[in-house]
């Protein structure tokens, strides 16, 4: 495309807040395991924008301090990313962590240990909500999570479980970063027009659909066009009115703090 991509977006916004309706925003972040700079840069972000942030914690890897570190904000909410972060997928196929290959007994014991352990480091700042690496989990497992305790459940775009079973889900759209042209941080001529393209297949739907954006992030490996992309978004989109932030526990009908 030409021109500034962030006019694109403001248009498409205006076309919100012309038809008096909403979008609404929130943010999701993979992979914590400790704290760093980063980590405290992406909590810095999430309060000035008033958008709190979804944290997957790598069970299993997760080190002490960052429990400690979450205890001084509320802008960054713990929930449990899978186990290990193992890839389990045969050769040829796509990662993941809990595909149909695997038996449901070997999956209920991994994420029952994993939850116990988060439990242990996290007491109730632990929300009851799963986010599986790659994004990827069996529909078949990923009806076994309530039972499990674990009420919600957030991947991709499409992803779905079919008959509705299984806990309440809460999808991100758009992933800033690029993985496979250099693990780097995306373009905002990149990432604009898919984020107006979503915004108006929601907007010009035949039927009313769940008009709610989710950004996926991934502190850790943000470089500088990350970082720099997230600022320039946030700050165009919660300052329009046909933008609202979203806190991710109402995405899961959990109780927020009063």
């Amino acid at each position: 495309m030409t021109g500034d991509p962030w006019l694109l977006l403001e248009r498409e916004l205006d076309l919100w807040r012309d038809s008096g309706r909403q979008v609404r925003f929130w943010l999701r972040d993979d992979d914590a395991v400790a704290p760093s700079p980063a980590l405290d840069q992406l909590a810095q972000v999430a309060q000035r924008f008033g958008a709190p942030a979804l944290l997957a914690v790598i069970p299993m890897l997760a080190e002490p301090a960052l429990a400690s570190r979450l205890r001084l904000t509320s802008w960054l909410l713990p929930c449990q990313h899978g186990c290990w972060h193992h890839n389990h997928a045969p050769e040829g196929e796509k990662k993941s962590e809990f595909g149909a290959n695997r038996s449901a007994t070997d999956i209920r014991g991994e994420i029952a240990e994993a939850r116990h352990r988060l439990g242990e480091l996290f007491g109730p700042q632990l929300l009851p909500v799963f986010v599986p690496p790659w994004n990827r989990i069996a529909p078949g497992h990923a009806a076994l999570l309530p039972e499990l305790g674990l009420v919600g459940l957030s991947c991709f775009r499409n992803y779905a479980i079919p008959d509705g079973r299984g806990p309440g889900l809460a999808n991100t759209q758009i992933d800033i970063m690029d993985w496979h042209g250099g693990r780097i941080g995306r373009t905002p001529r990149s990432l604009v027009p898919e984020i107006c393209s979503l915004l108006a297949e929601m907007r010009t739907a035949p039927q009313p659909v769940d008009a709610t954006l989710g950004l996926l992030l991934h502190h850790r490996d943000h470089d500088d066009a990350a970082w720099s992309f997230l600022d320039a978004f946030l700050d165009r989109a919660v300052s329009h009115r046909a933008v609202k932030p979203v806190d991710p526990r109402k995405l899961f009908s959990l109780p927020t703090a009063g």
